[in-house]
């Protein structure tokens, strides 16, 4: 029996690069659907449902992308309020590649280093990377930070963040390079997940940092996020820090992106949401 993936998008074209990562991972064959909303998708999972016995709806699956968090959220809500009973199948939600990079980063960082008890900062961190990294480095045990230009939506981010996943993190506002240095001015780890090719700190600002431990920075886009650092970094020791670039943790990105898509189709009731996609990249790393 084929492995059909649903790909939901909430953009109007579905994302060819989760397309591809959909065959890598071990779909026979994907569906893509572009603009769904809540208020579309009901007979889509209809469909993906009602068709196959129990003992074949394993083998269905729903994979929900797009570029904005927040309409990816609403859409796994929706679809989960269609399921009941054994008429359900497996889902997994990765808007923007948010869970994925987020759980591949914090896990390369957790394998370099100490998190329990360490002040984590993330820079530019109002974006989906930023507030899904928040969660993992809160629950790997971290004080978390999350800065932005603006500390109304520094506080909106944390308070998404506590809503829906019970974690408390800090707001900051870094408008500019020297406030994003008094903001990491004590903490132990540092995570860059700010917009493509915006630099968010120079080298002068973390090379004689006094107790900085771990960096990564998910910009692949000269320049980068995190100045002095290279985005092929893969634990890399610079100035006494353990670092991480975007490629060098990209690899993990994607292996873990593949290894979720296969785990769908293991049963019929898995749900891969930040938690479970993080759990399975401390797996990987």
């Amino acid at each position: 029996m084929k492995k059909l993936l649903f790909q939901f998008d909430t953009d109007p074209h579905p994302s060819s690069f989760d397309t591809v990562v959909a065959y890598d991972g071990g779909a026979d064959q994907v569906v893509p659907h572009g603009s769904v909303t809540p208020d579309s998708v009901r007979a889509l999972v209809e469909g993906t449902i009602f068709t196959r016995a129990p003992r074949d709806k394993k083998n269905t699956a729903i994979f929900i992308g797009g570029s904005q968090l927040a309409a990816g959220q609403q859409l796994l809500a929706a679809v989960q309020s269609c399921f009941f009973a054994d008429f359900r199948v497996s889902v997994m939600l990765d808007s923007n590649g948010a869970n994925t990079t987020a759980a591949a980063a914090v896990a390369r960082l957790g394998q370099s280093g100490t998190l329990q008890g360490r002040k984590a900062v993330i820079l530019a961190g109002t974006g989906p990377v930023g507030q899904r990294a928040a969660v993992m480095l809160a629950r790997a045990g971290a004080e978390v930070s999350l800065t932005s230009r603006r500390l109304d939506q520094a506080r909106a981010a944390c308070q998404a963040v506590q809503t829906r996943f019970g974690v408390s993190v800090t707001p900051v506002e870094a408008a500019d390079h020297q406030a994003r240095a008094a903001a990491i001015a004590q903490a132990h780890v540092v995570f860059s997940t700010g917009a493509a090719g915006v630099p968010l700190l120079e080298p002068q600002h973390w090379m004689d940092h006094p107790c900085l431990e771990l960096m990564a920075d998910a910009n692949a886009t000269p320049p980068l996020g995190i100045g002095g650092i290279d985005v092929m970094d893969r634990g890399t020791e610079r100035h006494g820090r353990i670092v991480w670039g975007a490629i060098g943790f990209g690899t993990l990105k994607l292996a873990l992106h593949r290894a979720c898509i296969a785990r769908l189709f293991e049963s019929n009731r898995q749900v891969l949401d930040a938690a479970e996609i993080y759990e399975l990249a401390k797996t990987l790393a």
